[in-house]
């Protein structure tokens, strides 16, 4: 679902190291060691508080034919999509380009006849072809909820309170989500007479937030005043309470109008009891960029990136595409942006379970194997490493191989001067090692001692 805009340099930055752009496609990205365990630390973060919340993960396939897949995607992601041909049926492939089409054809073709409401999530890589210029990824990591089988305002409710407490949750603290209803905007641009040309154009200009564009589309298709003002005001107005007010009095007793601002009012009302309107601005503009929204709809935004981190809405008619109508919202989050919020914010991301270098002669291996497999059941992370022998110079050699594997403890098996239940311990910063059991080294690792003589 969420959209992607990032600058490369920004990606480089928050990747913490990558292949060279002349060594890899354009558009796509190698994350090395350090940048990919701080990704699948956020990343299983985001998906413990999904699972708490009763949503079980779904993986969609990698490639979809494009004739089943094409009747839910929009006309914009089909003209992205990477596209090859199967060897053995002769049919069209194509890569990933959205998985919320993907869930809904699952759901349509697989899941029909389980209890309602579904909740699922997933996490999955989207391929997009974009121009080089336009600044986008053409890969991009996404974790995403669909609530599936249900419409109503407490539905979207849900929704929301989960991306709120789950932004909150791995420590983002500046974020806005613009909260809208596209059948508000859908209604204006319908009674304004404009042609289904122009009134495609409206749409793109107003999720664009390109009020030119769209002023100039009205003039040339002769809107009238009356109903161009309030097309041209809703895209540029934000606010709280007062955006539901100002849609009634634009609404009047249009039929059309009253039901979307309706909704939206109990939606922000519930979102109101739970606490979260703090992170909320209401926007009777919001037009997000896929055809298949016709419902409440929002983008997250961080105060301190110039792109939205993520986005979602309602789907009401989607899963019908593909078979029977089923009601369904979501949410996706794009991991590199996210990642990068939080690291304007000083977040980061630093892994939580200490490191170890447990180092022996090979006289000794078998002794450092088991207090290595001691160590992990312990939950910490080893590396197993050998020496010639211990002699006077062990403190600097342990000292260069702990910075070489970006462990914390360095844990000496085999000393000459211990017995076989005892080890030498040295901490990064330490200057000197200390003699400690074998069964009091996960508590003096785990609690973070600092090493001394």
């Amino acid at each position: 679902m969420a959209r992607r805009l990032q600058p490369r340099s920004e990606r480089h930055t928050v990747s913490a190291g990558t292949a060279p752009r002349s060594l890899i496609p354009i558009g796509m990205t190698t994350l090395l060691p350090d940048a990919a365990e701080r990704v699948r630390h956020l990343e299983s973060a985001l998906f413990e508080g999904f699972a708490r919340w009763g949503y079980r993960e779904i993986i969609p396939p990698t490639f979809e034919y494009l004739d089943v897949l094409s009747v839910g995607l929009p006309a914009d992601i089909l003209e992205k999509c990477y596209k090859v041909a199967d060897w053995t049926t002769g049919r069209i492939l194509v890569l990933r380009p959205d998985v919320t089409a993907q869930i809904a054809k699952i759901v349509a073709m697989g899941m029909a006849g389980r209890q309602l409401p579904l909740r699922l999530s997933y996490r999955s890589t989207v391929f997009r072809y974009e121009p080089e210029h336009a600044g986008r990824e053409r890969e991009v990591f996404q974790l995403g909820v669909e609530l599936i089988g249900a419409d109503d305002a407490s539905m979207d409710a849900e929704i929301l309170t989960l991306l709120i407490e789950s932004l909150k949750a791995v420590g983002l603290s500046h974020f806005k989500i613009s909260l809208g209803h596209v059948g508000f905007y859908q209604a204006l641009l319908a009674q304004s007479g404009l042609s289904e040309q122009g009134r495609k154009q409206a749409e793109l200009a107003a999720a664009r937030k390109d009020l030119p564009k769209l002023e100039r589309i009205l003039k040339t298709e002769r809107v009238p005043s009356k109903q161009a003002r309030p097309i041209l005001e809703a895209p540029g107005r934000y606010g709280r309470e007062e955006m539901l007010q100002w849609g009634r009095t634009v609404a009047g007793r249009n039929t059309r109008l009253l039901p979307p601002i309706e909704r939206l009012s109990r939606v922000y009302a519930l979102l109101d009891a739970a606490g979260v309107k703090e992170h909320l601005l209401l926007d009777l503009g919001e037009f997000r960029g896929f055809d298949y929204y016709d419902g409440v709809v929002f983008d997250v935004f961080s105060d301190n990136v110039g792109c939205e981190l993520g986005g979602g809405g309602r789907y009401n008619h989607l899963i019908g595409q593909f078979g029977q109508d089923l009601p369904s919202t979501g949410f996706a989050l794009d991991l590199d942006r996210l990642f990068m919020a939080l690291g304007k914010e000083g977040e980061k991301w630093a892994p939580e379970t200490p490191s170890v270098l447990v180092a022996a002669p090979h006289a000794h291996f078998g002794e450092a194997f088991h207090v290595s497999q001691f160590l992990r059941s312990h939950g910490l992370v080893v590396y197993q490493e050998t020496v010639p022998r211990w002699d006077s110079t062990r403190l600097h050699k342990i000292r260069t191989r702990l910075r070489a594997s970006g462990a914390s403890w360095a844990v000496m098996v085999g000393l000459s001067a211990l017995s076989s239940r005892e080890v030498g311990v040295l901490a990064k910063q330490a200057k000197t090692s200390r003699t400690v059991r074998i069964h009091d080294l996960p508590t003096l690792i785990l609690n973070g001692a600092h090493a001394h003589v």
